[in-house]
């Protein structure tokens, strides 16, 4: 994959056949007629050593007829959803830079057909190294891409042996140049750290190697050994020693240590951005807005109101490629399962995902998804909130509730407890009546939460 990161009928749409940058410390939640649009390209030139995205090796691959199920999805969905606005577009992957800059633009004219685009709407491509010299990146500038994420992953070319990568150190530094050129201010980068064998110090001087070549935006990822990889195999079979937990958290605050003296701020867990640079497209995930998934395997959360639809839907779409061709000529998209959230799985969500920034979450972004169970009404009262913030991991005060900088190194740990909270305040609560939230969210009376799916 070109990064760490990625997102995502018959007779009606709604049937099932057979997931510009923010200015502000805070944006309102985009409500039910604005969201983000993410397109999944599924195919590499080869499967890194430790990645499980869902991604192809093609074999004669017909870009054609991908471009044309992927504007036909496009436009299924965006009518389904009733969206108004597109505020950002993000091409993910799988290696999205092995598409043809003419795909991109074709989807972003189907977009903008269908519903609003903003001509300073973000659209972010994920881009590797070996796929993005100089002409191509220009090209894709003119296809309407002014944002690039640069899977460059380590500076070290032994490093990027291991991790299976295609290009070399030499191949990342000249297309962070060429981009840096392209799109100023509008360039990141993605560095992973505990790696097996990986040392603090050498990654600490590939962090400050990149300080001096980068843009305004840099990602630290973590890398995690996931099942079905070969580095995860490696491992297992002791050919590979197993990455030093403790190292990787050194090599963690230590690196935010570095990014924060360089004038990048932290406003997610890893994410670090100077000159207001912030990702507007995963903004919106992490403030729990509307997104649509379009591709093979593209999740998305949106209201379905073309189809007459309230709630909010969990959506996944067919993971293998022709597959999800067929289903889309068939019947518009490839939707393989979808599932209604309860109004207490949204809020779980907007716990999980916003505490991961560092305005986490304010009464009023809280007050727009519940409005009769405050955050006070939630943690005001709770002994485990009070013992997070005597450590210095915590705050809930007038702005709302939101880690400090030390906590958001441990936040898997804190959320734990506040998700249990919160559970035991919404079991508390008073019986609620029948209704459906502004956000999109079914009520719990009864049991309203229906779910539709295809094995």
């Amino acid at each position: 994959c070109a990064s760490r990161r990625s997102c995502v009928g018959g007779p009606g749409q709604g049937q099932i056949h057979g997931q510009a940058r923010p200015r502000t410390e805070e944006r309102p939640a985009p409500g039910s007629r604005s969201a983000a649009l993410y397109v999944h390209w599924p195919y590499c030139e080869k499967r890194c050593s430790y990645c499980n995205f869902n991604k192809y090796i093609p074999r004669g691959l017909d870009e054609d007829a991908m471009q044309r199920c992927l504007v036909k999805e496009t436009t299924t969905l965006l009518k389904l959803s009733g969206v108004q606005r597109i505020d950002s577009v993000f091409f993910g992957g799988g290696t999205p830079s092995l598409a043809s800059p003419h795909t991109v633009a074709t989807v972003l004219e189907a977009i903008a057909q269908t519903t609003h685009l903003p001509a300073k709407a973000e659209v972010t491509l994920e881009a590797n190294p070996t796929s993005s010299q100089a002409s191509r990146l220009a090209a894709f500038q003119g296809a309407g891409i002014n944002r690039l994420s640069i899977g460059v992953q380590s500076l070290d070319d032994t490093e990027l042996q291991l991790l299976g990568r295609t290009h070399s150190v030499s191949e990342a530094l000249r297309t962070l140049e060429e981009a840096w050129r392209l799109f100023p201010g509008r360039t990141s980068v993605d560095l992973m750290f505990g790696l097996p064998a990986q040392q603090v110090e050498p990654w600490l001087r590939q962090l400050q190697e990149l300080l001096s070549l980068c843009d305004d935006h840099i990602s630290l990822y973590h890398l995690t050994l996931e099942r079905g990889t070969l580095l995860f195999a490696q491992v297992q079979q002791g050919t590979l020693p197993s990455p030093d937990p403790e190292a990787a958290a050194e090599m963690y605050q230590d690196g935010r240590e570095v990014l924060r003296e360089a004038g990048f701020r932290q406003y997610e867990v890893s994410n670090f951005a100077r000159n207001e640079a912030l990702s507007t497209h995963n903004w919106t995930y992490w403030q729990g807005g509307q997104y649509i998934g379009v591709g093979p395997g593209a999740h998305g959360r949106f209201v379905p109101q073309g189809d007459g639809g309230s709630f909010r839907e969990a959506r996944i779409q067919t993971l293998e490629p022709d597959n999800w061709m067929k289903e889309v000529l068939m019947f518009g998209h490839g939707t393989r399962k979808r599932v209604s959230l309860s109004e207490l799985e949204l809020l779980e969500e907007v716990l999980a995902l916003g505490l991961r920034t560092d305005i986490g979450i304010t009464h009023q972004h809280w007050l727009y998804f519940e409005p009769h169970l405050s955050l006070w009404d939630v943690f005001g009262e709770s002994e485990e909130v009070r013992e997070l913030q005597s450590q210095g991991l915590l705050l809930l005060d007038h702005s709302g509730l939101r880690c400090s900088w030390e906590g958001l190194a441990v936040l898997d740990t804190i959320l734990l407890r506040l998700l249990l909270q919160l559970q035991n305040a919404w079991k508390n609560r008073p019986p609620p009546t029948f209704k459906v939230t502004e956000s999109g969210a079914a009520s719990q009376s009864g049991d309203s939460c229906f779910r539709y799916s295809l094995d």
